[in-house]
């Protein structure tokens, strides 16, 4: 009990803290929510979104699990982008991911985390669909990272395959669905190359995505892209 009696205590000074600094913050937030963002992300506790991009409580909805997974039977995240779509309007979905996930990791080395495998098959399933280009990236951290890049995209474009952003973009809904992938070491969010906005872009970016999985990787490719910015190291382009 001491740990969380610290959590309560922490609160109440946040609280006093926030109010003090924030004249009439808490009553402002508490009569709206109108964020213009869904974050989907990872659960890792190191990775907390609105802090990440520079933004109060109430700004961006958020979803969290193992891995920033989505999968068209989890009820939990379909409901979470249904609301943030069709109730609170929301005109971007970001896919976030972040180099150094565990759950990734997990799932590329096959390591037996408990009940949470049945989840990580999900990430493997990426690891099988990219297996030529994932094998041209060296072993350990490079080739994690990699996969936490291909991961993030292919949770994108899942969420462009649901039944609610079809449906929203049929409409002419604005609804724009990233994927980036955020650095723990350095703390910057990293383009992935994959932003769309209709059913037309997402088609162009899924015709790419194909392409890149039938040539797999060079070498030569894997060193240029290292010796380039962290943004954008999976990119179509």
């Amino acid at each position: 009990m001491p740990e969380l009696k610290r959590l309560i205590e922490n609160n109440r000074k946040w609280a006093e803290q926030t109010e003090l600094q924030r004249p009439g913050f808490f009553s402002a937030l508490a009569k709206q929510q109108a964020p213009q963002y869904l974050w989907i992300g990872c659960s890792d506790s190191r990775v907390p979104a609105n802090e990440i991009v520079g933004l109060a409580p109430g700004e961006v909805f958020v979803h969290r699990n193992i891995g920033n997974v989505v999968v068209h039977t989890d009820l939990n995240c379909l409901s979470v982008i249904q609301f943030a779509i069709d109730v609170l309007k929301v005109r971007n979905i970001v896919i976030v991911g972040h180099y150094g996930c565990s759950g990734v990791r997990a799932a590329l080395d096959r390591v037996r985390v408990g009940l949470a495998d049945q989840w990580l098959q999900h990430i493997r399933q990426v690891v099988q669909e990219f297996t030529e280009e994932l094998s041209e990236v060296p072993e350990g951290d490079p080739r994690a990272d990699r996969l936490c890049e291909l991961n993030a995209i292919e949770q994108a474009i899942h969420v462009c395959e649901t039944t609610i952003i079809r449906d929203a973009w049929d409409r002419d809904q604005h609804v724009r669905i990233a994927a980036w992938c955020y650095g723990l070491k350095d703390g910057r969010v990293h383009e992935l190359g994959f932003d769309v906005a209709s059913h037309g872009e997402l088609a162009e970016a899924r015709s790419r995505l194909s392409a890149r999985r039938q040539r797999g990787g060079s070498r030569q490719e894997v060193g240029q892209t290292r010796q380039r910015p962290r943004s954008g190291i999976v990119s179509f382009d």
